[in-house]
């Protein structure tokens, strides 16, 4: 997102975070309801575009989606799509994909609540892992010919009862409303998110053997300082590594692998 459309989805952060902070409000509901909003919003291409038209008064287009929405969902929802819509917006689909992140957040709040967000941020980690390493799975779940109450199904058969219920419905509606992501780049949407709530700075960890708990936290001492900020560690373990250790935070990779310093050397030979 650009320009307006930043600006109009970090005031619906704000808003919902106020919203949210009222333990009172049912985090959960309110993300069931915001995940319907967006598949109404997604569904309906004219009517996102009336509500974003930047030629239409702001109030106007609130009132607008106060009565299509009132009675369908809760008061705090309507509210909140209703002040978003007000903003303006570079397009009409970062409307949908910004409403789309505040259900997610909205769950994530709930497993904060309950002292669940660190289960949550591992399972969707563990979930991605496994999806890597399984291509008969991803294809399962990728395939744009298969009905969506039947990825529902196989969905809640691999996580129904041994994940979080946030985890499980947030890979649910990742799986059977994709908007266009691939999986892995959704997951990885949801882990950033989970993240942020705590501010803190994904490290996807990479060994050749598991680290012992205290290697964890020298690691995540030693992440932290370098970065000025709480780290979350996710922790993979890769024989092919050989030994030593790779850190991936964003886009910036830390390597100091055997396998690493191998290639480097072959590729100094070949040059």
């Amino acid at each position: 997102m650009n320009g307006a459309s930043r600006e109009a989805l970090a005031s619906a952060r704000e808003r919902l975070d106020a919203l949210t902070d009222n333990t009172s409000v049912d985090a959960a509901k309110l993300a069931e309801e915001l995940a319907a909003v967006t598949a109404l919003l997604d569904r309906e291409v004219s009517l996102r575009r009336v509500l974003t038209d930047p030629a239409q008064a702001g109030e106007a287009k609130a009132e607008l989606a106060a009565r299509l929405l009132s009675g369908q969902v809760g008061g705090e929802t309507v509210d909140l799509v209703s002040g978003m819509v007000r903003s303006r917006w570079s397009q009409s689909r970062d409307l949908v994909d910004s409403v789309e992140e505040l259900a997610a957040t909205a769950d994530l709040t709930a497993a904060q609540r309950a002292g669940a967000l660190d289960n949550v941020e591992d399972e969707l980690f563990r979930f991605g892992r496994i999806v890597a390493s399984s291509t008969e799975l991803r294809a399962a779940l990728t395939d744009r010919t298969a009905k969506v109450s039947a990825k529902g199904e196989l969905l809640r058969s691999l996580l129904g009862g041994k994940a979080n219920p946030v985890t499980e419905r947030l890979v649910v509606r990742l799986v059977t409303a994709p908007r266009g992501r691939s999986l892995e780049a959704g997951l990885e949407s949801l882990s950033k998110l989970a993240a942020a709530r705590r501010n803190r700075t994904v490290a996807v960890v990479t060994t050749a053997v598991p680290l012992s708990d205290q290697q964890k936290q020298r690691l995540g001492a030693v992440l932290a300082k370098l970065y000025g900020r709480e780290m979350h560690l996710n922790l993979d373990v890769d024989p092919e590594v050989l030994g030593g250790i790779s850190v991936l935070v964003g886009d910036e990779q830390i390597d100091g692998t055997i396998a690493d310093r191998i290639a480097e050397a072959n590729r100094r030979i070949a040059g």
